[in-house]
């Protein structure tokens, strides 16, 4: 009989450091538990799956189970003279994973270098960052759904992927606990460096190829972004967002500096970080809630912010940001 935890601190388990209760907790380390954990768990009361926590911003306590993921192992089960088909498992560290790749040579996810969290959590968000996104390597998806019973497995073509989206999380969003992601690997890497700040990074380094690549986008990061150990945050708190084509022409005659990038026949995507610093927001600070002082669309916790206040600065910013232009901005962090 599985025996959960109760009223278990969550705060040194999410990057943003807020403090919330789980009415009840388990920390999983064997993905055959799981059968045995939703039976137990009854079923009226609410269920979270929590990978590295990277991702939440947590309101008030939880007042159900939180079942975190810790389960981890990649392996190869599948090679050819192009690819390699490579099996991580749902709690393995996912810029562990993408070291491990890069270490022998394997391309596709170096782009992705130092996004916390776990390889569970990558299709679900459809992680993504400088022009590249897990999309673009998964090859299949396994997860137990919870009402069915049975562990099934959704090859990529199914998984719905969009931006920053994905069916895990809408039509399976409560269903799905996920147990492991493949991924197809190249053995001729192929390097993605046509965005713009990567690619004026790389000319630091005199020979191309996926580990510079890795190098570049973690000393990027390490710049531009804060670490949730020194200051808490979910990395990009909204989603950059995307509208017709006819709307950004209109809105060049107000804004003629906004800048923009293809999203699409018809589409343009406007970075939610110029919006925001240009609505005044840049290092804004109220108590221990602010926005990151080099980089607007990173909301943080500079130490005892409530997950109240985090939240209200967020709504304060999508408010004035759609006074200005019109834009609705999207949260990226999932708001409990």
């Amino acid at each position: 009989m599985i025996q959960l935890a109760e009223n278990v601190s969550l705060r040194n388990l999410n990057t943003f450091g807020i403090e919330a209760l789980a009415r009840y907790y388990y920390f999983c380390t064997d993905p055959e538990q799981i059968p045995e954990i939703i039976a137990e768990w009854s079923q009226e009361e609410p269920l979270l799956i929590m990978g590295g926590g990277s991702n939440l911003l947590f309101t008030r306590n939880y007042e159900g189970l939180v079942l975190r993921i810790g389960f981890s192992g990649i392996k190869i089960v599948h090679n050819n003279k192009d690819y390699v088909i490579v099996e991580v498992a749902a709690g393995e560290n996912w810029d562990d994973f993408v070291a491990w790749t890069v270490e022998r040579n394997l391309g596709g996810v170096e782009n992705l270098s130092l996004i916390p969290g776990t390889a569970g959590a990558s299709p679900v968000q459809n992680i993504g960052a400088y022009g590249s996104e897990a999309a673009n390597c998964i090859e299949s998806v396994s997860f137990y759904s919870i009402g069915e019973k049975t562990t099934k497995t959704l090859p990529a073509q199914d998984c719905g992927f969009g931006y920053r989206t994905s069916i895990f999380k809408h039509k399976l969003a409560g269903d799905a606990v996920i147990l492991s992601v493949r991924f197809r690997l190249s053995l001729r890497p192929v390097l993605n460096i046509e965005y713009k700040g990567l690619k004026e990074e790389l000319q630091k380094y005199p020979e191309p190829g996926i580990r510079a690549v890795r190098e570049a986008v973690i000393a990027i990061r390490r710049r531009k972004l804060p670490d949730p150990a020194q200051v808490g945050n979910a990395g990009s708190f909204f989603k950059n967002p995307v509208i017709a084509r006819e709307d950004f022409t209109a809105l060049k005659l107000t804004f003629p500096d906004i800048p923009s990038f293809p999203a699409g026949d018809g589409f343009v995507k406007l970075p939610a970080a110029w919006l925001i610093e240009k609505c005044g927001w840049k290092g804004y600070r109220k108590g221990d809630a602010g926005v990151h002082p080099h980089q607007p669309l990173v909301l943080v916790n500079y130490g005892k912010a409530t997950g109240t206040e985090i939240y209200e600065l967020a709504g304060a910013i999508q408010t004035s940001v759609y006074q200005t232009f019109g834009i609705k901005l999207e949260p990226e962090v999932r708001i409990i």
